[in-house]
């Protein structure tokens, strides 16, 4: 039990590092939203890691502890949005893909993960017309998953027996 929350705590930690360091730098593009998203690297790791228990604990810890850090209450409804909708995805296409596959399914989180920034963004601003936005979001999504999924499977193969 010790050596779990141990587990979780030191994945909790570099994953907030990692989102407040990305919130310090430029934005990719003139979109709001469209960021790398590279904290998503220790979600989808735990999630084949840890399982799906300890990655929900860890990934809202990040998103709350994150937002107060370095976000507000908004950009948290955002996070929690779609965080939560890519992780719904990761945690259902686990039990589909292997480890060798975890890219695909960081790919597929990523872009539910924007479908989920656009909900909020609709239920806050009361317009379906932030919809236009989700092609772009979604291509982003598909980049940063494939990044992110590869760095995750990367972390997932040289610490498969350490951590």
């Amino acid at each position: 039990m010790t050596k779990r929350i141990t587990r979780m705590a030191l994945l909790t930690a570099v994953a907030l590092i990692i989102f407040i360091v990305e919130a310090q730098l430029p934005p990719l593009a003139p979109i709001p939203g469209i960021k790398a998203g590279l904290s998503n690297i220790i979600t989808v790791y735990s999630m084949f890691r840890l399982g799906p228990a300890d990655t929900l604990v860890i990934l809202l810890a990040r998103i709350f502890l994150g937002n107060v850090f370095a976000g507000s209450v908004s950009t948290m409804m955002f996070s929690l949005g779609g965080g939560l909708l890519c992780y719904l995805a990761m945690f259902i296409l686990r039990g589909i893909f292997t480890t060798k596959q975890m890219w695909v399914c960081s790919v597929i989180g990523a872009m539910a993960h924007n479908v989920g920034q656009i909900l909020v963004s609709i239920a806050i601003y009361r317009t379906t017309a932030l919809v236009i936005y989700l092609p772009v979001l979604l291509l982003s999504g598909v980049i940063s998953g494939i990044f992110t999924g590869l760095c995750a499977q990367f972390v997932y193969e040289r610490l498969e027996n350490r951590l």
